[in-house]
């Protein structure tokens, strides 16, 4: 299958000016100023004229089976489907479990990964979940990670979190020790992907981890640190340690008070670069209020949408489209080890691909080199949509 994108802007998410982009199978083939298919040869053309095409959106924190639960059996939120993904721009996805490992297992999130991949995206997951010891598939973290292609990492760990398993340092130490040999022993990323809580320990136990063990700060990846300006400020001051951080946007549905511009805000004028900050949607997981007696009071469902239109929202408060791009694009594909075929523009990558229209919504979604959505409307349903 060979399809051509004519006369689009590329952003790669650097910007790369008028190009035609030739996509042969699920590859990027070619790409220049202007490429012309002989006469003879069939190909699907897709007109990009006047339009911008960026790299399609990577989310490193979705709960593909759903989450929540914190209130009981009816507080468990649904599954994603294909078209809810695709339709928000995203073309990769990382897929956890959160809190509830009891009805939610690694082996069904890796089953459900191979549906979706089946279905016409790119999934990975993460082993484990808030709890400990992490539920693994074979047993051990580290066999998950050497034997598992899609298992890419460990988590979401909940620390400085009430439905923690309060882990000690030494058990966390032991977890990272083994997801980095794991990693290395599968050509894998090897991430430690931790859900930080309004606790008042916050990132403390993954920073004295950097300072006592061997473990690289780059193996950890802190997440939700929007909840509270303080927990925010602490966590950049774990990133000027050279440690790299993901920021949940902010939807209606999340109530975190830092919207998503003041905390990216806060990053850069804080000294962290834009390389060593991700964003992501939390999406399909539950969002609970608790009051201070810890009863929950409320509950909502991310919504994997809110990561395209925050990417807008932060252009429109005046960020440089080639940086927000970054934060969705090529720094997840660096943190999740992926950056050899995800996260930009560049031939003998995978043609994973956004066009957006002049007022910048969507109007095409490619991944690996098929039309998910076009003008607008979805192509491709998953196998349960109608």
């Amino acid at each position: 299958m060979f399809t051509l994108i004519k006369g689009g802007t590329l952003y790669g998410p650097a910007k790369m000016g008028g190009k035609d982009v030739l996509i042969v199978g699920r590859s990027i083939a070619r790409i220049a100023e202007r490429i012309d298919v002989p006469g003879d040869f069939q190909a699907q053309i897709v007109s990009a004229s006047g339009k911008i095409v960026t790299p399609g959106l990577i989310d490193l924190h979705v709960h593909l089976l759903g989450g929540g639960g914190e209130g009981g059996p009816r507080t468990r939120t649904p599954e994603i489907t294909l078209s809810q993904i695709t339709r928000a721009g995203v073309t990769t996805v990382v897929g956890c479990l959160g809190t509830d490992d009891v009805s939610r297992r690694p082996e069904t999130l890796l089953t459900k990964a191979m549906q979706l991949e089946a279905e016409g995206i790119s999934t990975y997951i993460y082993c484990g979940s808030y709890q400990f010891p992490p539920p693994t598939v074979t047993g051990s973290v580290r066999k998950d990670l050497a034997l598992i292609p899609k298992i890419i990492g460990v988590g979401e760990i909940a620390i400085s979190d009430h439905r923690s398993s309060q882990p000690s340092f030494e058990e966390l130490c032991r977890l990272a020790a083994e997801a980095r040999v794991g990693g290395m022993l599968g050509g894998k990323a090897g991430l430690v992907h931790l859900h930080i809580g309004s606790g008042r320990q916050m990132l403390e136990p993954i920073m004295r981890i950097v300072e006592e063990t061997e473990i690289p700060i780059g193996q950890f990846l802190p997440t939700h640190l929007s909840r509270t300006q303080a927990l925010l400020e602490h966590a950049l001051g774990f990133a000027r340690m050279g440690g790299n951080i993901d920021i949940t946007v902010k939807g209606q549905e999340l109530q975190f008070p830092l919207e998503t511009a003041d905390a990216l805000r806060m990053a850069l004028e804080g000294g962290v670069a834009v390389e060593q900050i991700t964003l992501s949607s939390d999406a399909n997981g539950s969002m609970p209020v608790f009051d201070e007696k810890g009863r929950i009071i409320k509950l909502a469902v991310g919504d994997i949408r809110y990561l395209f239109s925050e990417v807008i929202g932060l252009v429109e408060a005046g960020f440089p489209l080639v940086d927000v791009l970054k934060t969705v694009t090529s720094n997840p594909a660096q943190r999740a080890g992926l950056y050899d075929t995800k996260g930009s523009i560049a031939e003998g990558k995978d043609a994973d691909l956004l066009i957006l229209n002049p007022d910048f919504t969507i109007d095409t979604v490619i991944a690996k080199g098929r039309l998910m959505v076009h003008g607008g409307k979805i192509v491709v349903k998953g196998t349960f949509e109608g």
